[in-house]
């Protein structure tokens, strides 16, 4: 039966609402996947504009950086390249120092040609003329202690040394820094920050790395100066801090000791047998020869009997000062007037390490010569602090409550900056 003409539009109609449905549908399902895309590319734009402002401003940066190693650079002046040796750390090989002129003439030329090396292999090859310059500083009365007590060489063979390396170059020194680690350190620190800021500094070779130096290091590293430190000789096994260093080495085995305590406290001398205390007017008791004092001069200590037996190692978990009872700072870095009465202890068996500790904690102390006003008779030999560590800026003293009373204990914050 044919249907009629109402009915065939009422089936138009509603397969056309069924269409209709289907395309609101679509619609709405396109909407949200538009939303969405539209979300995600949101995200990414924002993504690389992040990381374009991030690579510019590291750009830039780099860009300052290099504009203020640069200013003021004349290019008529030759580039240089600095070492600076801290001889109290690393010093050259006996078998060169015994040959006396000749053998520091040698190391002069053996190290020039380590550090060309060196340049070669950064690929630093490129400029008409290069200036180099070596700075070695060092305790030399207490290097040539060291080395005599070793029977390493003799006093003349060291000073020939001395003269043959310093005279291979006119750019090429030798400065003894006087008595203490710290005097040393405080010329060493001063110089690698002083040169190596220079815009014409090329490299700077640093040998003698340690602890000590630290701070330096972080102070280049944080105005990007780091990379032109190269470490000379650093120790086989480095302290734990070096390691996460990103800085170039250079070894020159047979040129250098290959590990070494700094001299001043490497060893005790022992007591000196068949001489007279009283005639000389010295304590020995197996430390460095000092004035006796006027109180005991009547005062001699025997030399200690199966030493080795008696002394006693320190109990590692306790600090030097809270050990029972404490060593003696006079005994094991000058020489006790005191003897059997003294109330600290002469029974420590001390490390090197230990020894450096209790000379670094006894400087804290003020000396009592000079904390009274009297000219102190041990002079650089005394243990006790002459300065007070904080100086002019000492926070202590303009409270009046400082122990380094003395007159000229408190130095003007310039005089320790001169060169």
């Amino acid at each position: 039966m044919a249907l009629s003409t109402r009915q065939l539009w009422d089936v138009a109609v509603e397969h056309l609402r069924d269409l209709a449905g289907a395309t609101l549908c679509r619609q709405s399902e396109l909407e949200a996947r538009v939303a969405e895309l539209e979300g995600e590319l949101a995200a990414l734009k924002l993504a690389y504009n992040t990381t374009v402002d991030i690579d510019k401003k590291a750009h830039n940066a780099h860009l300052s950086s290099l504009s203020r190693q640069t200013s003021g650079f004349n290019v008529d002046q030759d580039l240089l390249v600095i070492c600076a040796i801290d001889g109290d750390r690393l010093f050259f090989h006996p078998s060169l120092i015994e040959q006396g002129y000749q053998g520091g003439r040698q190391a002069a030329q053996d190290f020039t040609t380590a550090i060309a090396h060196e340049l070669i292999q950064q690929d630093l090859t490129g400029f008409d003329r290069l200036s180099f310059w070596v700075t070695v500083y060092l305790n030399k009365r207490a290097m040539l202690s060291n080395l005599r007590d070793d029977d390493a060489v003799s006093p003349d063979h060291f000073e020939s040394f001395l003269s043959g390396f310093s005279q291979a170059s006119p750019r090429f020194l030798i400065v003894d820094a006087g008595p203490g680690r710290d005097s040393t350190v405080v010329k060493v620190k001063e110089y690698i920050k002083t040169y190596i800021r220079f815009p014409q500094t090329l490299r700077l070779f640093f040998g003698g790395m340690d602890e000590a130096y630290l701070t330096t290091w972080d102070s280049l590293a944080n105005e990007d100066l780091a990379g032109r430190l190269v470490l000379v000789q650093p120790p086989n096994n480095p302290f734990p801090a070096m390691r996460r260093m990103p800085a170039r080495s250079l070894r020159c085995d047979g040129l250098f000791v290959a590990e070494r305590v700094n001299p001043w406290m490497s060893r005790r001398p022992g007591p000196l047998f068949g001489l007279s205390d009283s005639a000389l007017g010295v304590v020995t008791n197996g430390g460095l020869i000092s004035p006796q004092s006027e109180s005991q001069a009547s005062m001699t200590t025997p030399p200690p009997q199966n030493l080795s037996e008696r002394l006693k190692p320190i109990d590692p978990s306790k600090p030097l000062h809270k050990q029972n009872p404490p060593p003696c700072n006079e005994h094991y870095l000058m020489s006790c007037s005191k003897g059997p009465n003294c109330k600290y202890s002469h029974d420590w068996l001390l490390t090197p390490e230990q020894l450096e500790i209790l000379a670094r904690n006894a400087k804290k102390a003020p000396c009592n010569y000079l904390k009274n006003g009297l000219p102190c008779p041990h002079g650089d030999r005394c243990c006790w602090g002459h300065v007070c560590p904080s100086g002019a800026r000492c926070f202590h003293l303009s409270k009046g409550k400082c122990w380094f009373k003395g007159d000229g204990m408190h130095p003007p914050v310039g005089s320790e900056q001169l060169v």
